[in-house]
């Protein structure tokens, strides 16, 4: 079953990490990258730009409408995530749970409800 690891943190303001902060970051999540890859769970991992970089379109109101920025204000913004195929919930648990943006942010576990997959929707069986 599919499972997003959806990291969320507070976005540091520009040179408030120092660069080896950010080194030993980007070593420890190469390093959960290859072993998620090496375990044969990695569909697909992506580091995301800062929510600055963000355009939000929405349709709700029957015409487009295109905003800057994220459509929520929160304190933590998404960051990445990880997509996985794992056996069950718990596994995806134990994933979430050595991955390092877990260390200074949140790591949410959401199952997929479909996936589009080898050109076809398909969606999951039953749920855990």
């Amino acid at each position: 079953m599919r499972y997003a690891l959806l990291l969320h943190n507070v976005e540091p303001a520009p040179g408030e990490v120092p660069a080896e902060g950010l080194e030993e970051m980007e070593r420890l999540s190469d390093e959960y990258a290859k072993a998620l890859e090496a375990a044969g769970v990695l569909v697909a991992a992506e580091v995301l730009q800062f929510s600055d970089a963000t355009t939000t379109v929405t349709r709700r109101t029957g015409t487009t409408q295109i905003q800057d920025g994220p459509f929520a204000e929160t304190k933590e913004a998404l960051a990445g995530v990880f997509l996985i195929d794992v056996a069950d919930g718990d596994a995806a648990l134990a994933w979430a749970e050595k991955c390092p943006g877990a260390t200074y942010g949140s790591v949410e576990v959401r199952p997929a409800a479909t996936s589009f997959v080898g050109g076809a929707w398909t969606a999951p069986g039953p749920a855990e």
